[in-house]
């Protein structure tokens, strides 16, 4: 996937210089890292980021260690909420400014650390493959290297979540991804509110009703001990996301064709993930 050079600078609220889409243009590719507390790494992240595509946007969600000013002097978009607003929050303004700039598939990664943008290529090489899927940096093929109590949660997650799509996920809690600036575009899409880590969740179901569905590509999980602890929290979090989840299904009357699609293409979905993570 070809990939259109653009200069990007530091910015606030809005993109005064956003511009259509052009049908001869290349396709652009555009980065967002939401980030919270992250000035230990966000430089690493967001310069490494830039090694692959060509507009890297960061969204401060009101932290208080300097993080933006960790990024002075790269050339990546930052905007800055004036609080913490949640991830799903950040999120959505990312995306935002990367449709107005002309993106035609936003890559989302955490500022941590946890995922490797190099990682990023194998998104993209995916995504020539099925440019109308969300590609998922998948991550729980590498058992080992999970938190136990993580997998776990998130294998509750990817139940329910898998249910309420109709079809199997992997790793749905996973912040590694490409979408399609397409489904970003969609009303329904755009009507998605929750603000913190139950808006990826979201998405995929709301997605599925639009056809789109999501492929996974094998990524190590990278969780050593220079990494601060998650945001997302086990418990609290995956509550708020089967919350979402439960009303989604009873609004279908809960939709039992789903849970039958999702089972009966679990393990066909499963031969599609290499049953290694990538060496590094």
């Amino acid at each position: 996937m070809s990939i259109l050079s653009l200069r990007v600078g530091v910015e606030g609220a809005t993109a005064k210089s956003a511009r259509p889409v052009r049908h001869h243009e290349r396709p652009l590719v555009a980065v967002v890292i939401p980030a919270y507390n992250e000035a230990a790494t966000i430089r690493d992240v967001a310069g490494a980021a830039l090694a692959y595509v060509s507009l890297v946007i960061v969204v401060d969600d009101g932290s208080q260690d300097g993080t933006a000013e960790a990024l002075s002097g790269l050339d990546v978009v930052v905007l800055r909420n004036a609080t913490n607003c949640g991830k799903g929050t950040s999120l959505k303004r990312g995306m935002a400014c990367a449709v107005q700039r002309g993106a035609t598939a936003i890559v989302t990664m955490d500022g941590d650390g946890q995922h490797m943008p190099q990682d990023a290529q194998r998104l993209l090489d995916m995504a020539q493959d099925h440019p109308d899927d969300i590609i998922i940096g998948a991550r729980l093929i590498d058992m080992d290297a999970f938190p136990r109590r993580r997998y776990y949660a998130n294998q509750v997650a990817n139940f329910f979540i898998s249910w309420a799509a109709g079809y199997a996920i992997e790793d749905s809690q996973s912040g590694f991804r490409l979408y399609p600036a397409r489904l970003l575009r969609q009303p329904r899409i755009a009507k998605i509110h929750a603000p913190g880590f139950a808006f990826e969740s979201e998405v995929l179901i709301e997605a599925a009703r639009l056809g789109y569905e999501s492929k996974p590509v094998a990524i190590a999980a990278v969780y050593g001990k220079e990494k601060r602890a998650s945001h997302f929290r086990p418990v609290m979090d995956i509550v708020r996301i089967t919350r979402m989840v439960a009303w989604k299904l009873i609004s279908r009357g809960l939709y039992l064709n789903g849970l039958y699609r999702a089972l009966a293409r679990r393990s066909a979905r499963r031969s599609a993930v290499s049953t290694c993570a990538p060496r590094r």
